[in-house]
C-alpha cells in the first residue's frame, strides 16, 4: 500500500484522466475533515476512474476501519470505483497495487457486515449491500445495487411485482 507520504501519488491519474494527488485529501480525512465532495469529484467522473482511484481504496478502507461510524459516502465510493474499474476504457489495476486493492475490498465487506445491522437509512444499506456483492465477485448485482436509487427501486417493484397492489409495507 502506498503511504500517504509517497511521492507516487502525484503521478497517479484520477477520474478526469489527469494527475490527481489524493493523498492530501486522504490525510485531511484522516484528520477528521469532510473531504467526500472532493474525493467523489476527483476519483470518479462520469464512469471514468484511474489508478489514483484504485490507490485511494486501501487508504479509504484503512481510515474507515479506524472510524467509529461509516456512512453512505464510504461504501458508495468504494462500490463506484469497483464497478467502474470494469468499464471498458478504464485502466486495469497495476500489479503493484492489486493485492492491496483486493484486500481492501474484502476488508470493506467485513466493515459492511459489522455496520449493516445498525444502519437505518436505505441509501447506506444499499451501498453496503453493493460492497458485499462486489467483494464476492457479483459485479452485476453490485452494480445494480450501487446505481439504484429509491425511486428506481419503487418503479422496478411496481413493474415486476405489482408492489402496491400485492404487498403491505
Amino acid at each position: 500500500m502506498l503511504s500517504l507520504e509517497d511521492k507516487t501519488w502525484k503521478e497517479l491519474h484520477g477520474g478526469y484522466g489527469i494527475p490527481y494527488d489524493a493523498s492530501a485529501a486522504l490525510r485531511s480525512m484522516q484528520d477528521g475533515k469532510d473531504v467526500w465532495d472532493e474525493l467523489w469529484n476527483e476519483l470518479h467522473h462520469q464512469g471514468d476512474v484511474g489508478v489514483a482511484s484504485y490507490a485511494a481504496v486501501p487508504e479509504l478502507v484503512r481510515i474507515a476501519g479506524d472510524a467509529t461510524t461509516r456512512d453512505w459516502n464510504f461504501y458508495g465510493l468504494v462500490a463506484t470505483i469497483e464497478v467502474e474499474r470494469h468499464r471498458k476504457g478504464n485502466p486495469a489495476i497495476p500489479a503493484w497495487l492489486k493485492a492491496d486493492y483486493d484486500s481492501a475490498l474484502a476488508r470493506a465487506s467485513v466493515l459492511g457486515l459489522a455496520d449493516i445491522g445498525s444502519r437505518a437509512d436505505s441509501e447506506t444499506v444499499r451501498a453496503i449491500l453493493s460492497v458485499l456483492a462486489l467483494a464476492r465477485g457479483e459485479l452485476k448485482l453490485g452494480a445494480m445495487l450501487s446505481g439504484l436509487d429509491a425511486s428506481e427501486l419503487d418503479e422496478w417493484l411496481e413493474e415486476r411485482l405489482a408492489w402496491t397492489e400485492l404487498y403491505e409495507e
